[in-house]
């Protein structure tokens, strides 16, 4: 029941950000429930699939994502996270423990540079029929995904700024775009770890019931809440999430 609880106030968190939070969920279930490191990335990339829809269908429903963008980087993205959880066999858990850990804060830090900057508004690049929207699509899914796959995390804050960068989105569309785009690739990268026998059921049922709940319901405050407020909340989440694993 305390997973349960912890997951149900996380997803709504994670709602409100856009984010898959699969780094944030790792980093509570190995340092608060002692949860072994790989089955932690294999639960928890599981339990985004679940946790994604849920946040998705919320985020269409109040116009906050487009649907052609997410799915087309979400398609490379799959490809990029089914490869990567295969490498992050090969990686010794104290080991994946830091990478992670150094990964959620380069995450925080990221996202913190890019919103801080200020570009002069461009078009959006939103037109499938585009050469360079499919490139685009190519490169930040094959990367972003490949991330996750290694690490278990969604990578939320890399596709945020792939979205704003390379597809010239808000960020308030880049919130909403990002849950869709972790879809196919938590599910991807979770059929990996599977075939690795690293996901725990009765763990995935808990971690999913919580979030998918508290997923819907932040993603609902996502367009009525401050710049200042989403900013602070997409930059303090990953960095949260990596001392969480450095305390382990």
């Amino acid at each position: 029941m305390s997973i349960f609880i912890t997951m149900l106030f996380l997803g709504g968190l994670l709602g409100f950000v856009g984010a898959g939070g699969s780094g944030f969920i790792i980093a509570l279930l190995v340092t608060v429930f002692h949860i072994p490191v790989h089955t932690a990335l294999g639960t928890s990339i599981a339990a985004m699939v679940f946790t994604m829809i849920s946040g998705s269908v919320s985020h269409l429903r109040e116009k906050n994502a487009i649907l052609s963008t997410g799915l087309a980087v979400g398609l490379f993205g799959a490809m990029g996270a089914y490869a990567g959880s295969f490498a992050a066999r090969l990686i010794p858990e104290d080991r994946l423990v830091l990478c992670t850990a150094i990964m959620l804060f380069l995450s925080g830090l990221l996202i913190m540079l890019r919103t801080r900057m200020q570009f002069t508004p461009k078009p959006m690049l939103t037109s499938i029929r585009s050469s360079r929207f499919w490139m685009m699509a190519l490169i930040s899914g094959l990367i972003t995904g490949g991330m996750s796959g290694v690490f278990g995390i969604g990578s939320t804050p890399f596709i945020q700024l792939a979205l704003m960068v390379l597809f010239n989105m808000p960020i308030t569309l880049a919130v909403g775009t990002t849950m869709m785009v972790i879809m196919p690739i938590a599910l991807f990268g979770g059929i990996g770890y599977f075939q690795a026998g690293y996901i725990d059921w009765q763990l995935l049922l808990q971690v999913v019931a919580g979030t998918m709940i508290g997923s819907y319901i932040g993603a609902k405050y996502t367009s009525k809440a401050p710049r200042t407020l989403l900013r602070f909340s997409m930059i303090l989440m990953p960095i949260l999430g990596g001392i969480i694993m450095l305390l382990r």
